[in-house]
């Protein structure tokens, strides 16, 4: 069940992923232990050129930058959105703590829809996660962005 925490968090997520524009609207935070918002990012494929470019990705990146370190240890993820392959695999290897996120992806997602790899028992990290959280704000938000 997600914590207070979380919908606030989530809430902050999706503030982010209104500013995505021209890509698709995802919108990541990552927070400190101590509740302290760390980075913010939205999908910049378009703008960057980059396929690696996604919101969770480039959060990461930039919550790295601020604690100096590679490792996210003790961290949590918010995302508006099921991560995919490559962003689930960068959260295990960030070491998140904790993985917050709001629609399930059925096409791509790979934390439970096709996949679920940060729960994957050969890995040496596997966070908590806390699905659903506020996910019928976050699908609409994607349904809206696709019917345009």
């Amino acid at each position: 069940m997600p914590r207070p925490a979380h919908v606030a968090w989530m809430r902050r997520a999706l503030e982010v992923a209104a500013t995505s524009d021209p890509d698709v609207p995802v919108g990541a935070v990552v927070v400190d232990p101590a509740g302290m918002e760390l980075a913010t990012a939205t999908n910049e494929r378009v703008r960057l050129g980059d396929p690696t470019a996604h919101a969770e990705v480039l959060a990461l990146r930039r919550a790295a930058e601020a604690l100096g370190g590679w490792r996210l240890d003790g961290c949590t993820l918010v995302v508006t959105i099921e991560p995919c392959t490559m962003c689930a695999g960068a959260l295990v290897l960030a070491r998140i703590a904790t993985l917050v996120f709001g629609a399930w992806e059925p096409k791509t997602g790979a934390v439970g829809s096709l996949w679920d790899v940060v729960r994957d028992r050969r890995l040496n990290h596997r966070p908590e996660v806390y699905s659903g959280v506020l996910a019928e704000e976050c699908a609409a938000l994607m349904r809206g962005y696709f019917r345009t």
